[in-house]
């Protein structure tokens, strides 16, 4: 190219460059596309979601939004899990984006709350458990995609790990300036309504033929679903904490202890700990020892075993 050309290039408005490259289209084309997909996730996700996880989820285009990667995540707000992902011969980055009371019904009603009773939870950050429900949702709206963009050859997408929306970093490579298209789905279960939105650059959206998935495409069972469910919130790990009390003492005393000063148990024979996880007790233990390690040892529980999930992911 000739240096006069490229100066020429170089000085032009980037929304016209970006229209003449690819990386921009009109709102018409760019609607049509993103309704075409919001038809095929609003048909396919409610009965596939029904089906593996046993009660019903309503699911509906709700319109869509143009700009660029990283001002549209920051329009979407805080209280949102996030997750980049990748499909091969379709998309280096896309991102996938729920809400939080979204998830947080959905893993109340997965550990047994009914619909109808749960009463729409207050936004905010998720918790490392509701965190990894978070990515196997991710993982089920993700397949949808994958078949509806034409994905032939059997390509899975490849998901980044899911994180809180405060947590997110700026993309390295300058793709946070990309012009992207936002498909944003409500979501209902029971009396909550909640969204989530993926997040597509337009120079692939562009490209993309939408179809709707075949039925072979569908996903694993209900019991499948609920068994995966179950394991991971079992297997996601907790920090726990232990509360011993102390004897009481006097202010005076306590504003001149010195490093070396000893402070007794307020117990006098078996020490008492409550032990709590998210700021929830969950135990009555005893303290002790076992060879060079201090512990403690479960006397008694605050519950039972669906009542420490409950208090654990809560």
């Amino acid at each position: 190219m000739k240096e006069e050309t490229v100066t020429q290039v170089s000085r032009m408005d980037p929304i016209v460059l970006a229209r003449l490259t690819g990386d921009l289209g009109d709102q018409a084309t760019v609607s049509r596309l993103c309704a075409s997909l919001g038809e095929v996730f609003a048909e396919f996700l409610p009965d596939m979601l029904e089906s593996e996880l046993g009660f019903e989820v309503a699911v509906s285009y709700a319109g869509f939004e143009t700009g660029r990667y990283a001002a549209v995540l920051e329009r979407l707000g805080g209280a949102m899990a996030l997750c980049d992902a990748s499909l091969r011969d379709w998309c280096e980055r896309f991102t996938l984006v729920c809400d939080s009371p979204m998830i947080i019904t959905l893993v109340e009603n997965m550990l047994g709350a009914v619909s109808d009773s749960i009463e729409e939870p207050e936004p905010r950050a998720l918790s490392k458990i509701e965190l990894d429900v978070a990515a196997m949702m991710f993982d089920r709206i993700s397949g949808v995609l994958a078949s509806a963009v034409g994905n032939t050859k059997g390509y899975e997408p490849q998901l980044g790990p899911a994180h809180n929306a405060e947590n997110r970093k700026p993309a390295e490579d300058g793709s946070d300036e990309a012009f992207v298209a936002v498909v944003n789905m409500s979501v209902g279960i029971g009396p909550v309504l909640s969204s989530f939105s993926v997040v597509i650059p337009q120079n692939v959206l562009l490209k993309s033929a939408i179809t709707a998935p075949k039925p072979a495409n569908a996903p694993k069972t209900r019991v499948e679903w609920s068994e995966r469910l179950g394991e991971q919130v079992r297997r996601s790990k907790v920090t726990l904490e232990a509360r011993i009390r102390l004897e009481s003492q006097t202010l005076d005393t306590v504003s001149r202890l010195q490093a070396g000063d000893i402070i007794p148990f307020h117990d006098a024979g078996d020490v008492r700990v409550e032990v709590n996880a998210n700021g929830r007790n969950l135990y009555v233990c005893e303290f002790g020892r076992s060879g060079a390690r201090y512990t403690v040892r479960v006397k008694d529980t605050y519950g039972s075993e669906d009542d420490l999930l409950q208090h654990i992911i809560g």
